[in-house]
C-alpha cells in the first residue's frame, strides 16, 4: 500500500520504518513549541493522504521512556479526510526534563483498516460470561 505524503516545510522527513517488519513509520520533529501549560507541540512538517476505509494512528515511540514526556492524548487519530500537518503534543512532567529535540524521531505512524460500522439501538444486549463486570473484574 502506498500512502501519499506532502512536505509542508523543506526540512520535513519522509516517514520511515526503522527495520523490516516494523508496524509504525517514524515521524521526525521539524519544530517544537513549548507552551506555558507544560505541553510541547512538535510539528512534523508533513501531511498524509490516508485512503478511505483506513486510519492513521500516532503512537509514542518506545524511546519516550528515556524522557519525561507523555503523549497528551495517548494515541493520535488521523482520519482519512484530514489533510493538515501531523503534530504531536506531549505533556512535560517537569521543566528540567529530557525532551525530544528538532530532528529527533518523536512518534510513529501506523496505518490500519477501519470497518464501516453502523450503530443500532436495542432494548437488550446478548449475555456473556463477563456481563457488566467492569474494571479489574478478570483479576489483578
Amino acid at each position: 500500500m502506498k500512502i501519499l505524503f506532502k512536505k509542508l516545510v523543506e526540512k520535513a522527513v519522509k516517514p520511515k520504518f526503522g527495520k523490516p517488519g516494523d508496524a509504525g513509520a517514524d515521524l521526525v520533529a521539524t519544530s517544537l513549541d513549548l507552551s506555558r501549560d507544560g505541553q510541547i507541540v512538535y510539528s512534523t512538517g508533513i501531511a498524509v493522504e490516508i485512503p478511505e476505509g483506513m486510519v492513521g494512528l500516532v503512537f509514542p515511540r518506545s524511546s519516550v521512556r528515556n524522557t519525561d514526556l507523555t503523549m497528551s492524548n495517548s494515541v493520535g487519530v488521523i482520519d482519512s479526510g484530514y489533510r493538515g500537518e501531523i503534530m504531536v503534543t506531549f505533556n512535560l512532567k517537569n521543566p528540567w526534563s529530557d525532551i525530544y529535540n528538532v530532528g529527533d524521531r518523536i512518534a510513529q505512524l501506523v496505518i490500519i483498516p477501519v470497518p464501516l460500522v453502523q450503530y443500532k439501538e436495542v432494548e437488550e444486549l446478548s449475555e456473556t460470561q463477563r456481563g457488566t463486570a467492569g474494571h479489574g473484574s478478570t483479576g489483578v
